[in-house]
């Protein structure tokens, strides 16, 4: 729960025009990584998955094979 002093503040922030520019500033600037001219780049992926994997000393699990004949989502 918010105490009276946060959610005014809050509510003073919700009308300041600089914050509204700031957040329209960090959005215009973003970059997404995985993306290229306009399309999502799968080997930009798999290589950032497979970098965090190791950075953060991730074991892989050895491949167990899928023996349900019958699958329904």
């Amino acid at each position: 729960m918010l105490t009276d002093e946060e959610r005014q503040e809050m509510i003073e922030l919700a009308g300041s025009t600089q914050l509204r520019d700031d957040m329209r500033r960090v959005r215009e600037q973003r970059h997404d990584p995985f993306t290229v001219d306009g399309e999502v780049d799968l080997d930009r992926v798999v290589e950032f998955l497979n970098e965090f994997n190791a950075f953060i000393s991730h074991e892989p699990r050895p491949f167990r094979r899928i023996v349900d004949r019958d699958m329904r989502l």
